[in-house]
């Protein structure tokens, strides 16, 4: 069993066909990581399952580190996946990429300005080819969601009427109901009444056309994304992905209870909201201040 023919039969399988439609085209992508290695005279595309072995699978994963660290893991997980599927069916005995030395990630713990967020959408509502992924930005920062569910999101799940935007999030399969701010609605609108015909919310746009037959991929939103910031003079090391954090960071600061933040993000467990949990001086402005006001309503109303 050759890697490549390996590969069509699992896109054909039931394992590859039960994940979601975000999942299956960010899983493609990896695996076309996968598809494009060589090491020395081993391509990876055409080669027999067996041949590839633990250096080469060493190799592949710094190759991908090169595009960061984040990414290697979750290719080298994604290869890994592969790799049991063919164990599953008897093609290997072993899988290279199970145990790999891979470098330590440091949880990324920029948070924008409310100003830098203001000058980033207003870059990017100032281009038509720019203004989806604005959008897209917008939502994920006012909602606190993931770039890729907004860039999936499409128009039957908001609620002109209410107001709200009831969303099923592709990696927890949480279930969020998350209400627009008038200016986020407003935004809606207007491009409901320019491009509503579309099935996505924010269709791709390329050389000023729109293009709906899929949605923005990761890679598409880091490219524009990156655009949109230099000509916005944004520092270097921010990126769009960003903002889920920093709404996240900014309902801290407001003092808003950690069942109300889960019931935004989704998280099923509070350890995993604790990295954005900082020590600011706003939250703690705001905890001592709550504090200072329920004592004080405490002794007028023992």
């Amino acid at each position: 069993m050759r890697l490549e023919s390996l590969v069509t039969e699992y896109y054909d399988s039931l394992d590859f066909k039960s994940l979601t439609p975000t999942t299956q085209r960010d899983y493609k992508y990896c695996i076309r990581d996968l598809l494009a290695i060589e090491h020395g005279r081993l391509k990876f595309s055409g080669a027999v399952l067996q041949t590839i072995r633990p250096p080469n699978a060493q190799f592949a994963y710094n190759k991908w580190a090169e595009k960061g660290v984040p990414w290697a893991n979750h290719t080298q997980a994604v290869a890994s996946k592969l790799w049991n599927y063919a164990i599953s069916l008897g093609y290997v005995e072993s899988n290279p990429f199970r145990s790999l030395s891979k470098r330590p990630h440091r949880p990324r713990k920029n948070v924008w300005t409310r100003d830098e967020v203001t000058l980033f959408l207003e870059t990017a509502y100032s281009r038509f080819q720019w203004r989806s992924v604005g959008l897209i930005v917008q939502m994920a920062y006012e909602w606190c969601q993931r770039l890729g569910d907004m860039a999936n999101l499409t128009w039957d799940k908001y609620d002109f009427d209410q107001k709200v935007c009831r969303l099923e999030q592709s990696k927890r399969r949480a279930r969020v109901e998350l209400p627009a701010t008038e200016e986020l609605h407003a935004m809606l609108v207007q491009q409901y009444n320019e491009v509503g015909h579309q099935q996505y919310v924010c269709p791709r746009v390329y050389m000023n056309i729109i293009i709906n037959d899929k949605p923005y991929t990761r890679m598409d939103l880091r490219n524009i994304g990156r655009q949109i910031m230099d000509a916005a003079g944004l520092p270097k090391e921010y990126q769009i992905m960003d903002m889920r954090r920093t709404g996240t960071v900014e309902m801290v600061d407001a003092g808003v209870p950690l069942p109300q933040i889960m019931a935004v993000t989704g998280h099923a467990n509070p350890q995993s909201v604790k990295p954005y949990l900082k020590n600011t001086l706003a939250s703690a402005s705001s905890a001592l201040r709550n504090r200072y006001e329920y004592k004080l309503a405490s002794s007028q109303n023992p």
